[in-house]
């Protein structure tokens, strides 16, 4: 089964400056959850890979991560996916962590709780850190211009590492790139 690894805010909600701190905050991108389920009932795999700082610095609580990734996943389940795992970084940026992305050690998680290897997967974000650490894993990475990434796309080509990245408006255009648009 192919493995598709999506980041969390700016690619399935909207994502927050000041940090998405409930489920209430955890408001998603038009068609997301939509293009999740059409991803599942076309044969992928899909997990999440979220870096979640908000955590370490006491914006949020582990039961409020636990009720937004509730509501993401309840919202897949209606439209008829499914989130095969989501990883989570606690961390801070300063803890100096394996996990934290651009790190690669989200991904790696995943692999283990799927039993199945990255090498090869796609690796969805709106950040230049989700791109390297898709890279890292050995994904393909695909970057998109919802939440941070409008502004992570003037620096690609400045990095050659990532001058072959493709970029698209949404989680719902990549989708309908890659499967055809929905009838």
């Amino acid at each position: 089964m192919k493995l598709i690894i999506l980041d969390r805010d700016g690619v399935l909600n909207q994502d927050s400056d000041a940090y998405v701190k409930s489920a209430a905050e955890w408001i998603p991108i038009p068609g997301s959850a939509r293009a999740v389920a059409r991803l599942c009932q076309a044969g992928y795999q899909v997990a999440v890979a979220t870096n979640q700082s908000g955590l370490a610095r006491g914006y949020f609580s582990q039961h409020d991560l636990d009720a937004m990734h509730a509501k993401m996943t309840a919202l897949v389940e209606a439209e008829g996916g499914k989130i095969a795992h989501i990883a989570w970084c606690p961390h801070g940026p300063d803890d100096h962590c394996l996990c934290r992305k651009p790190l690669p050690g989200l991904i790696h998680q995943i692999e283990q709780a799927l039993g199945i290897s990255a090498r090869g997967a796609i690796m969805v974000g709106d950040s230049i850190r989700d791109l390297e650490a898709g890279i890292a894993a050995g994904c393909t990475p695909i970057l998109l211009r919802t939440g941070k990434g409008r502004a992570a796309e003037g620096k690609l080509a400045t990095d050659s590492s990532l001058q072959a990245v493709t970029v698209f408006n949404d989680l719902e255009a990549w989708v309908n790139q890659l499967l055809g648009p929905e009838i």
